[in-house]
């Protein structure tokens, strides 16, 4: 299943990917919000062990699940609609933890293709900010980053960093990025 206008905005925690996506939302352009973070939020309120400081095999289980929910309810879209990650970034995770069997995982990514072009946000120390949810320091989080990076130039996407600089910086160049050909993809400086 492809979406050719679904497009990715991804990367290490804590690097500005939700902040540049409400951005864009202010712009008129819809998004499908981080599934992980809901997780989090779902199990501390309910008491559940789904949670990447517990049962991280659980945890992964149900980004894996919930990922392709988001995405089967996105990808039909006509318009641009960006999503807060996506089904690659549960196979990052995975590897990260050290889950043996990827399989499921592998066959989601390969089965669920979003638009070519993927928007990764690096790491970025100046900005990082731990909370509630996001509880790794700034060494992990860039761990996240370079493992997220290479998940995704393996499953074939054509990565774009986005700039360091402000949200609204961030939302035009993306802008500016969809609306070129592949071919003709750039990458900052």
């Amino acid at each position: 299943m492809d979406s050719p206008n679904l497009f990715v905005v991804t990367g290490g925690p804590g690097c500005g990917k939700t902040t540049v996506l409400l951005e864009l939302e202010k712009l008129g352009f819809p998004y499908a919000p981080e599934v992980a973070r809901q997780i989090i939020q779902e199990q501390v309120r309910s008491g559940g062990r789904a949670l990447p400081w517990d049962d991280r095999e659980l945890y992964t289980k149900l980004m894996l699940e919930q990922s392709i929910e988001s995405y089967k309810r996105h990808a039909s879209s006509s318009q641009v609609t960006f999503a807060d990650r996506g089904i690659p970034d549960t196979l990052g995770y995975a590897r990260l933890i050290g889950l043996e069997d990827l399989s499921a995982i592998q066959s989601a990514c390969s089965d669920y293709r979003y638009a070519r072009r993927v928007f990764f946000a690096p790491a970025w120390k100046e900005i990082y900010a731990t909370d509630q949810e996001r509880k790794q320091d700034f060494a992990e989080a860039q761990r996240t980053c370079d493992q997220i990076l290479e998940v995704y130039q393996e499953c074939g996407y054509e990565v774009v960093e986005l700039p360091r600089t402000a949200p609204e910086g961030r939302a035009e160049f993306i802008l500016e990025q969809i609306s070129e050909p592949i071919s003709e993809m750039r990458c900052p400086a």
